[in-house]
């Protein structure tokens, strides 16, 4: 299923696609090649495409043991990162996709822009909602920086999940606002917090897309919005891999 949004038409328009696909936890292979399946779908409607939190590995991914959670992380300079760099050039394709990010011996829950094979922002999610943090050790971190970054001369800024409601005002911004999370409300659950996200995505932005992604265990119905001025504008179906399409 595919919807399109337009906030914004013009010569130099942008279409971004918020791809609701599902992950398996600790399956790197095929949660790729969920990411190629988006790609193809998206080619020619899309020039940049999102992906929830913790996406490549899957957001139950972790164990909390960092000698095994170590080989579960992977680098930005890894070759999983190398491969799915290669896919945007593959498929003239951007991405913006949330990780389990290796950098020394720290563990960071973290979301990547590639733009033409190109690592061009990463981004370290700063609230700590996304760890057992009553059980983890100072391995696992959390990011203390929050910036904008350019795409194709735009300026665009990314929150993951919990960051919006643990430290909206460091997330008041005048660019659209992109926030990938990972949340398995039942589908009655989403009939209330659908509005509460929008709510309080509209304290840090006037236009915010949200992306989640479809899992089995535990079972979550995926989700893609876009958000204005605090209301829900526009939503993609539940329960189905689908890409929502908007234009700025």
């Amino acid at each position: 299923m595919e919807r399109v949004f337009t906030e914004r038409k013009g010569v130099d328009t942008l279409k971004i696609g918020l791809a609701s696909y599902r992950f398996v936890n600790n399956d790197m292979r095929f949660n790729i090649s969920q990411i190629e399946k988006a790609m193809k779908a998206a080619q020619g409607k899309a020039d940049l495409l999102c992906f929830g939190e913790a996406f490549l590995q899957g957001f139950d991914a972790l164990s909390w043991n960092y000698e095994r959670d170590k080989g579960i992380a992977v680098s930005i300079n890894s070759e999983v990162m190398h491969l799915i760099c290669q896919l945007t050039r593959q498929y003239h394709v951007d991405l913006l996709f949330g990780y389990i990010e290796a950098c020394k011996d720290s563990i960071y829950s973290s979301c990547a822009v590639i733009e033409n094979g190109t690592l061009i922002h990463n981004y370290r999610r700063i609230s700590k909602g996304w760890k057992e943090y009553k059980i983890t050790d100072d391995h696992y971190k959390e990011g203390t920086d929050v910036n904008t970054f350019l795409y194709h001369g735009r300026s665009f800024m990314i929150a993951l999940c919990g960051d919006l409601w643990e430290y909206p005002d460091k997330f008041k911004t005048n660019t659209p606002l992109i926030w990938p999370v990972y949340v398995n409300f039942n589908l009655e659950e989403w009939k209330k917090y659908e509005e509460e996200y929008a709510r309080q995505a509209g304290f840090a932005a006037s236009r915010t897309w949200m992306v989640n992604s479809l899992s089995e265990k535990p079972k979550s119905y995926g989700g893609a919005f876009c958000f204005a001025d605090g209301i829900v504008e526009q939503k993609a179906a539940y329960g189905v891999e689908t890409i929502l399409f908007v234009e700025v």
